[in-house]
């Protein structure tokens, strides 16, 4: 049996290049991802006069308009070569980062947002995980976990550089850099690291070839269609979707949490290292355990520790709490950025992937918008965070048991009938 190490080696082995490519595209997605956008949230609010619950709503217009979207843009990297999609994604999330510093309104906001979130978490995100899902099988969850690490290391450090840079520059010119680091990193490194990608895919498609050979029976190929009409996933959603839809409320709101408690800003949003740190042990440990174990059953504990950081945080009072509730919500995000992205090659197969990954990220950002006005409009209407965390913790719960029904359930397509 290889050491954890040399597994992990052999990913790059395999393919340094998709492997360090789909690592870039994680971590840039932090641009349009609630934990960076949400740091922004007092000095936007203070220059046009938002409220809580009309900040909350301006995002949740940006962020609908991207879900609705995102079935029909996701699907096309089925469609395209995986290099010039990823160079259009990149040059999109250039095109936000450069609008926003610029808006002069509510409406060109909306606008800002959609472009944010649609670029940076639907479809980076989307391109990041989709091909470490679609081109490798055995080594699946250790290469998802390995581009995960992006998320982290972009949930560590950019949130605190950002209030930094806000600080010094104002926030306009912080997402202006931000314009700048992707137009002189992120488009060449694309360029360069996907140049030899399509010897790669043809090597994917022949194997795929092969797999679909009547002498491989046990083979799962599901269209999105037949995706939509399979019981299991109406089931299971509503736990899965309780975690973007919860820990982007928090993350939106964490200014105001602090706030509210009596911390400092700069504290709550310095020890996003605990937390991008637990993330990262968590998606190393858990790649190899998503192999061995496959991720129907990894995916049923993940939301305990979200569960956990909610009644945490709702009877928090000293700031010394935000370090154990920062390392639970790490602990959760590591176990759902490798359980949750292999469930649906595992589940559905990887020949439709595209389809059937942007249609749950549709409706993970469909969720990851309704989360943070929610939060907006129990705080506003004077509930404490005490009973808004408790309520959270509470509903969690529940969606992680029906996260366990479901993958009890039948499908009712045979698995091994090719859609």
């Amino acid at each position: 049996m290889k050491s954890p190490i040399a597994a992990y080696g052999q990913l790059f082995v395999t393919n340094a290049r998709l492997v360090i490519f789909s690592f870039l595209m994680a971590l840039y997605s932090s641009f349009g991802q609630t934990y960076f956008i949400g740091v922004f949230g007092p000095q936007i609010q203070a220059e046009f006069g938002l409220s809580h619950t009309l900040w909350g709503g301006i995002y949740l217009a940006g962020t609908l308009i991207s879900a609705l979207l995102m079935p029909f843009t996701g699907a096309l990297i089925d469609r395209f070569s995986l290099s010039g999609y990823a160079l259009v994604v990149g040059l999109g999330l250039l095109a936000a980062c450069a609008y926003i510093s610029i808006v002069t309104g509510p409406i060109m906001l909306i606008l800002a947002i959609f472009l944010l979130r649609h670029s940076g978490q639907g479809l980076a995100s989307h391109v990041s995980i989709t091909s470490m899902a679609r081109y490798f099988d055995r080594e699946r969850g250790r290469a998802i976990a390995v581009a995960s690490l992006g998320y982290s290391v972009g949930e560590a450090v950019l949130p605190f550089l950002a209030v930094v840079l806000i600080a010094v520059v104002g926030w306009r010119w912080t997402y202006g850099s931000a314009a700048i680091l992707i137009g002189v990193t992120l488009i060449p490194a694309t360029i360069w690291l996907l140049s030899n990608h399509d010897r790669f895919h043809r090597r994917y498609l022949s194997q795929l070839s092969a797999k679909e050979n009547p002498a491989a029976p046990k083979l799962i190929s599901w269209t999105r269609a037949q995706v939509l009409r399979d019981l299991r996933f109406y089931v299971m959603s509503p736990g899965i979707l309780s975690s973007p839809m919860i820990g982007t409320a928090f993350f939106f709101h964490h200014l105001n949490i602090a706030e509210a408690k009596g911390w400092s800003g700069e504290w709550i949003t310095g020890t996003y290292i605990f937390y991008a740190l637990a993330g990262i042990i968590t998606a190393l440990l858990a790649g190899p355990l998503v192999d061995r174990f496959r991720a129907v059953r990894v995916i049923q504990v993940m939301l305990i520790p979200l569960v956990g950081a909610c009644f945490m945080l709702a009877v928090a009072d000293h700031a010394f709490w935000v370090i154990p509730y920062m390392l639970m919500m790490g602990i959760h995000t590591g176990l759902i950025h490798t359980s949750a992205s292999a469930l649906w090659a595992e589940l559905y197969g990887p020949k439709y992937l595209g389809a059937i990954k942007s249609l749950y990220l549709a409706l993970m950002v469909f969720a990851s918008a309704l989360g943070p006005v929610a939060m907006g409009m129990l705080m506003d209407a004077g509930l404490s965070i005490y009973w808004i965390c408790s309520f959270f913790g509470i509903f969690i719960a529940a969606g992680a048991v029906l996260i366990v029904v479901a993958l009890r359930i039948k499908p009712n397509i045979p698995q091994n009938q090719p859609a």
